[in-house]
């Protein structure tokens, strides 16, 4: 039986003393029965009629969009004028030199191959001044045209020039 201002946990059955500043705690703190809460928070929001697509469709970009456009910036990172380290400057440690060959002086060849995805979509995205997904996809596809364009430029004129090249002008029997 539980006592005086005590309640079961409905996730893990355990009495606990429920915040007094609350009045309808359900769970314990314990870190499992808070993430129990927090699904059955969500399932409860997404179970509404009115909530179904709240996530999907253009009502929701447009949402996005408005409210980006209200609060430019918000996603990047400012740098803090926080004023001095709180840390005393140490001298450099003298680092012996290794190898070239060495295989651990190099970095891993995976590590340069798989940031080179994310550096060209943060490039993008910085350079059109926008995260959104929409947007940087248009802007990958007029980057790949242009480039492809100047590609098959250079191409055409590169096998155009050697083409002229090879030709030293009319020959004379010889």
């Amino acid at each position: 039986m539980a006592g005086k201002g005590q309640c079961k946990c409905k996730h893990c059955k355990r009495l606990f003393r429920p915040d007094p500043r609350t009045r309808n705690q359900r769970y314990c703190a314990e870190p499992p029965c808070r993430a129990a809460s927090k699904a059955a928070s969500q399932a409860r929001w997404l179970s509404q009629p009115e909530n179904k697509d709240y996530f999907r469709g253009e009502a929701a970009v447009g949402r996005v969009r408005a409210w980006r456009a209200q609060h430019p910036g918000y996603w990047r990172k400012e740098a803090l004028d926080a004023g001095p380290p709180l840390q005393d400057m140490r001298s450099a440690q003298v680092v012996e030199s290794r190898d070239k060959n060495d295989v651990s002086a190099r970095s891993p060849l995976q590590d340069v191959i798989s940031a080179q995805p994310a550096v060209l979509i943060g490039l993008i995205a910085h350079i059109t001044g926008t995260p959104l997904q929409d947007e940087i996809t248009v802007a990958a596809d007029r980057l790949l045209r242009l480039g492809n364009d100047i590609l098959a430029t250079t191409g055409s004129q590169a096998g155009a020039s050697r083409a002229t090249s090879g030709s030293r002008g009319p020959t004379t029997g010889g």
